[in-house]
């Protein structure tokens, strides 16, 4: 690992990192994850719209880090290309937690894809993802900036986790793991909202998704496949494993279509660990509920109103959170069984996983890559040693 001082030094940018969001539900976490553990020497700053938000909440970060107290603000709001665009050639990284991110990310995207500065953001949106691949990849890749989206627990402990796992299997042979996540958590309005606008937007989101299978380089000789799979009970834990249409196997899959060590026939399936049978049943018939509900824009908008923006659970709730991922991998007639765990999945740890994503990018000794990236292929193994730090868990369990 490398502090990267000189090239800090070299590139005439005036920041390390620039948090854009604070103020927000998981924005704030990150930048109090940020004031206990960057480094004394990282030159950051906060970004977004309401100067006194900022104030406010710059003064409670100095009560943990007195260095804090006149830690720069930035004015920063999406409907402004320009200053997006100064916010983004100021800085070596941008880390948004600006949502949702179908309505809000775009502008952000653009600004770092022209200025070549590095990207991360927590989005769980397949049609964004996607999306600006198609708009912004070939010139963040002409300017040298890297776009990782998905940087939080969508879809690190995945991506990450399958990375860690293919690492203790033979290489030359067909790879095939299965990931089965558990997890005791609460949700934000913010996610809240970003599910809303996915449901009601099936039709686009799957255009978006053709348009970018076809855009997409095929690994030459070298076969990835990611199967959706079918409900069945394991028969090693008893349990139910059910599949997950996320954004997570979209992103293993193109690490896995990135990097050779995945091997030269790589097959993922992504599930969710579930103890009972009626459990399923009723989680589905209210996604089946949610899902119609956001086809009628009256319902859809009395829906929104329940969760808002900047709604999230309180410390307390978190606490009791947690998330286990289970992956087992086979190759070559060798398995091996992995677990990636830690506390609450979708903020305490979301937090701590963008935070450390941006100071990786920041300040690590990395390939050279540009464009859109996965988490593994822009990042990867430094990535995992920063989260082991942090205190997420990574071991081999069988």
């Amino acid at each position: 690992m490398a502090d990267g001082s000189a090239d800090r030094q070299a590139s005439g940018r005036e920041y390390d990192v620039v948090l854009f969001g604070a103020t927000g539900f998981t924005g704030e976490l990150t930048a109090r994850y940020l004031a206990r553990h960057a480094p004394a020497t990282a030159r950051i700053a906060l970004a977004g719209r309401n100067r006194a938000k900022l104030e406010t909440l710059r003064a409670g970060l100095a009560e943990t880090n007195p260095g804090w107290s006149d830690l720069p603000l930035l004015h920063a709001d999406v409907g402004d290309a320009a200053s997006l665009r100064a916010v983004a050639a100021s800085t070596q990284v941008v880390i948004t937690t600006v949502g949702p991110y179908l309505l809000h990310g775009e502008p952000l995207v653009a600004a770092c894809a022209e200025t070549g500065t590095d990207y991360v953001d927590l989005s769980g949106e397949p049609e964004f993802v996607d999306d600006m691949y198609l708009r912004h990849h070939a010139r963040a890749v002409e300017t040298g900036a890297r776009i990782v989206h998905a940087c939080g627990f969508d879809s690190i402990p995945y991506d990450l986790g399958v990375l860690y796992t293919v690492a203790r299997l033979p290489d030359d042979v067909p790879v095939d793991i299965t990931g089965a996540i558990r997890a005791s958590a609460t949700f934000s309005g913010g996610t809240f909202q970003s599910a809303l606008g996915a449901f009601s937007r099936l039709r686009s989101m799957q255009r978006t998704a053709a348009a970018r299978r076809k855009a997409d380089p095929r690994p030459a000789g070298r076969t990835v496949r990611t199967p959706t799979g079918r409900p069945h009970r394991d028969a090693g834990t008893g349990r139910w494993l059910v599949p997950l249409p996320t954004l997570d196997p979209q992103i293993v899959g193109r690490s896995a279509a990135a990097l050779p060590v995945y091997g030269p026939d790589f097959t993922y399936r992504h599930y969710a660990d579930v103890k009972r049978l009626p459990t399923i049943v009723a989680a589905g018939a209210g996604m089946a509920v949610l899902f119609a509900a956001a086809q009628i824009p009256p319902a859809r908008k009395a829906l929104g109103s329940l969760r808002k923006n900047g709604d999230g659970p309180s410390a307390r709730q978190r606490a009791k959170s947690w998330f286990s991922l289970r992956l087992v991998g086979t190759a070559g007639g060798e398995r091996v069984v992995t677990e990636v765990s830690g506390g609450d999945p979708g903020y305490d740890e979301t937090a701590k996983m963008l935070g450390e994503s941006a100071l990786c990018l920041a300040f690590d000794d990395l390939p050279a890559t540009s464009g859109q990236l996965t988490p593994a292929v822009a990042m990867g193994e430094p990535l995992v040693e920063r989260l082991v730090r942090a205190g997420i868990t990574f071991r081999v369990i069988g």
